[in-house]
């Protein structure tokens, strides 16, 4: 009965197939996280910073599998609302962020499609003197002629609208421990 309300509620939609599953993402994220602490030494200051909301599952998981020191903040921005497609703007949310002079700054994101946030975002940490700015996204889509490229992909992602670990449509379906098209 609850899962009927919820459908309804939902317009009818529900995810499709699931694209990447449960053990998959955590294998995958444990293979991240020994090659991003392989990159990082202690003396590198690393601050993981998760782009709010779509990343906060992966970015969890991901902290959890780094062996270096870091210290973990957030950024909240939006491009999307609750369409399915970028609307090309990007706003800033929420940006609590100390200084990041002198700081290795690794960027987790929870999808790279159209590139339009990363695009946005990158330069504005240089500027506020980050030593380095890495990348890591758990999807990419391969379809953004964006000239930003992650240093760490988790998995090539199929152009369809995905939801789960993380990843929503009008915030429904982030709690799905998988990932799905919907």
């Amino acid at each position: 009965m609850k899962e009927t309300a919820r459908s309804d509620r939902l317009g009818g939609r529900a995810p499709e197939r699931i694209v990447i599953g449960t053990d998959e993402l955590a294998a995958r994220v444990r293979v991240l996280g020994a090659e991003i602490s392989d990159s990082y030494q202690a003396s590198d200051h690393l601050l993981v910073l998760g782009i709010l909301k779509g990343s906060f599952i992966f970015m969890a998981d991901l902290v959890r599998a780094i062996r270096t020191p870091l210290q973990v903040d957030f950024l909240a921005v939006s491009s999307y609302g609750d369409a399915t497609r970028s609307s090309g703007t990007v706003r800033l949310l929420y940006d609590p962020m100390p200084s990041l002079e002198g700081r290795a700054v690794l960027v987790v994101e929870d999808i790279l499609d159209s590139g339009t946030t990363l695009q946005w975002l990158i330069p504005r940490l240089e500027a506020r003197g980050a030593s380095s700015v890495d990348i890591c996204t758990l999807l990419h889509k391969r379809v953004a002629s964006s000239t930003i490229e992650p240093r760490w992909i988790g998995f090539d992602a199929p152009n369809s609208f995905l939801v789960g670990y993380g990843l929503d449509h009008a915030e429904d379906f982030r709690h799905l421990p998988y990932i799905a098209s919907l």
